[in-house]
């Protein structure tokens, strides 16, 4: 796989990998706790990620990335049936349509055209788009987990530990 593929995917995995150690510190009431009237929770942004990819990366190099099939609307609702099993379920779907899309993708393809909402688009360009979507609502999970559960553990270097960090790396990079 170029580099550039292979380091988007490795981007897109570090972002599916962020929410999840996100999402598995918070119990089942958090993951459907709404904390304002126009805040959605966690299980609302599973469900529009998960609707999301599976609409961009089915076909992403020959159909609209907006299939006619997406209730986009929906998303943001939740229903009786969306339990979060079900909507772990609907991610995973998702994410794996991804994977294998980028997975199949050469370099020849990032200069194709593609088209979102019958919008021409550079498929390079629709990826970095991609990836900067799904960032968006990772960083949303990530703030809902700390608001939610404040004594959760830290995604990233916790406030007050970089000295720690980066001592560990010049001494490893050191010994290289």
């Amino acid at each position: 796989m170029p580099l550039l593929l292979q380091n988007l995917r490795e981007e897109f995995a570090r972002q599916k990998s962020a929410a999840e150690r996100a999402l598995l510190q918070m119990s089942d009431e958090q993951f459907f706790q709404q904390p304002g009237e126009l805040v959605n929770p966690a299980a609302l942004i599973v469900k529009h990620i998960a609707g999301n990819l599976a609409s961009r990366w089915t076909d992403f190099l020959t159909t609209d990335g907006e299939k006619p099939n997406r209730d986009r609307d929906s998303e943001f609702i939740l229903k009786p049936d969306d339990t979060r099993p079900s909507l772990m379920q609907k991610w995973e779907r998702g994410w794996a349509i991804l994977f294998d899309s980028v997975n199949s993708l050469s370099p020849d393809d990032l200069e194709r055209t593609i088209h979102i909402r019958a919008e021409p688009l550079n498929a390079q360009v629709a990826i970095f788009r991609a990836l900067t979507h799904i960032s968006y609502h990772v960083g949303q999970i990530a703030y809902l987990m700390r608001l939610l559960n404040p004594s959760a553990k830290w995604l990233t270097i916790a406030p007050g530990e970089s000295a720690k960090h980066v001592g560990a790396y010049l001494k490893s990079a050191a010994t290289k």
